[in-house]
């Protein structure tokens, strides 16, 4: 699942999956804003046939937080 995310992450965000840092979070992503944050969460949606309620959307800024909310659902 993880390297299912970080795929779509370098598309959203226009980077190479091996330039990532260790710790993904909207902090550490240059281009993580507000635009590419909603397009993140549409591939996810498409990707692992989900759909997020608002709350988790706005916490959905991390991996680690992302596989937890997919987990949960």
């Amino acid at each position: 699942m993880k390297e299912q995310i970080i795929t779509i992450m370098a598309e959203v965000f226009e980077m190479n999956p091996q330039d990532f840092p260790e710790q993904i979070t909207q902090k550490t992503v240059e281009d993580w804003d507000s635009l590419r944050h909603l397009n993140l969460i549409v591939e996810l949606e498409e990707e692992f046939d989900k759909s997020f309620e608002p709350e988790e959307i706005s916490e959905m800024t991390s991996m680690d937080k992302i596989i937890e909310i997919i987990q949960k659902k």
